[in-house]
């Protein structure tokens, strides 16, 4: 969430930052909200100065043995009248912070400006043995198949899944599936044994304070899906809370900082985990329903750090690094795009997308993003750490994707596809699976 101080203080700065994100912020609503709560703020103030004026003056009057009906009965209202403010207040206040909780992030500065992917930023690329940064990755010696063609020979299963739970499922088997397993053991063990991130097993089900806090709620309600609980045997705190199953262990991993006052000393707070992630894809579009690329139900290894204010983007720069180096090890190529302010999610301040190559599609598909929020989710979710002097501030917030599994299932099949519909199994990868160099 937007920092209210700081749309009282700048308001243009912000409809201006907005604006670059699509944004035309009513400033009349806001400046209209404003002027009403200040105004009940006063009348709130003068109420109160009031009373006590009033009860002194009561005191007095009665100490010298005078009337004091008249103040008695003008006390006796202020209550009520107190009372009736207090409520408009809160109504005041409840608007307010129901519309700025769907106004999205402000863009870092370093961000490029623009209204969609088409004027994302290219930052850099990598592709195996070229001598070239900018090398296009050298196409296959043979017509490439794609992902599904080669997945169906070796374990990849959509008419159960299909009759399981319907479309945009799947169902691996055999050595496809230890392929998938092999690669989510391989993406958390260079996350903690390299780059020092604690693993993590966390709920799958969250209830929807922590996906306000971390920004799901209230803007992507319809992409999520929600958990019906059967029986009786229902806590008291239970029943005024509805549940979703995780989109991301993003929700997870940073939602367990919620209302906490961290030592400074604690930071960088650095965790993983290796999840199921549930979207039903209200907003796609109808976009990639053929294959994996886009399903209802996939797996990740989700990165996240919680970090003091100063350092956020020294550590955004390298969880982009531990993506990377993911992809590298793997001898995958892709690039790195900043997307600009009209791409980036709803939460973030800043992002970069890691796009891994497709021989098939002979283009560059998203396979991690990695994003800093800054303050906004630790407003929203009350994540705050203690400096050594003044109150406590709002902490940074990190996520990345390290990898999506699934997608890097894709990129491993059409890369590593061999002529005659064999796919070799990539270097890292082997001791994963036995020793075993080739899926057949």
């Amino acid at each position: 969430m937007l920092d209210i101080n700081l749309l009282r203080k700048d308001l243009p700065t912000v409809v201006s930052a907005l604006a670059t994100r699509g944004l035309d912020f009513d400033t009349q609503r806001f400046e209209a909200l404003e002027q009403q709560r200040k105004s009940l703020q006063v009348e709130t103030e003068t109420l109160q100065a009031r009373r006590n004026a009033v009860s002194k003056q009561i005191g007095q009057l009665k100490a010298k043995g005078e009337d004091a009906s008249e103040l008695m009965a003008e006390s006796q209202q202020i209550p009520g009248r107190l009372q009736e403010v207090a409520q408009q207040l809160a109504e005041i206040q409840h608007e307010l912070q129901s519309w700025l909780a769907e106004i999205p992030n402000l863009p870092h500065s370093s961000v490029p400006v623009g209204e969609s992917e088409e004027h994302n930023v290219e930052v850099s690329r990598w592709v195996p043995d070229a001598t070239d940064p900018q090398a296009d990755p050298a196409p296959l010696a043979f017509e490439p198949l794609d992902h599904v063609a080669l997945g169906e020979r070796i374990g990849l299963d959509f008419e159960s899944a299909r009759k399981l739970s319907g479309s945009r499922f799947m169902m691996l088997r055999g050595d496809l599936a230890r392929l998938h397993r092999a690669l989510a053991q391989f993406m958390l063990d260079e996350q903690t044994q390299r780059n020092g991130y604690t693993e993590c097993y966390t709920p799958y089900i969250v209830n929807s304070s922590t996906l306000f806090g971390t920004g799901q709620l209230p803007k992507f309600k319809a992409d999520m899906f929600w958990v019906t609980k059967g029986g009786d045997d229902h806590s008291e705190d239970e029943q005024h809370e509805d549940l979703y199953l995780i989109s991301t262990s993003e929700i997870t991993l940073t939602g367990s900082v919620r209302d906490e006052i961290l030592n400074p000393a604690e930071l960088p707070i650095k965790l993983t985990a290796h999840t199921p992630c549930f979207r039903s894809e209200a907003g796609s579009g109808g976009r990639d329903t053929r294959g994996i690329i886009r399903q209802h139900q996939f797996d990740k290894v989700e990165m996240v750090q919680i970090v003091h204010p100063d350092h956020s983007y020294e550590a955004l720069e390298s969880m982009r690094e531990h993506a990377e180096g993911i992809l590298r090890k793997l001898k995958l190529p892709y690039r790195v795009v900043s997307l600009c302010t009209g791409d980036m999610g709803f939460s973030a301040a800043k992002t970069y997308d890691l796009e891994v190559w497709l021989p098939a599609q002979n283009t560059w598909r998203e396979i991690s993003s990695v994003s800093n929020c800054e303050a906004f989710q630790a407003r929203r979710l009350q994540a705050r750490y203690r400096p050594e002097k003044g109150r406590p501030e709002y902490v940074h917030t990190l996520n990345g994707s390290g990898l999506a599994v699934g997608r890097a299932l894709v990129a491993v099949l059409e890369n590593y596809q061999q002529e005659d519909g064999s796919v070799a199994v990539p270097e890292a990868l082997q001791p994963y699976l036995g020793g075993q160099t080739v899926l057949k």
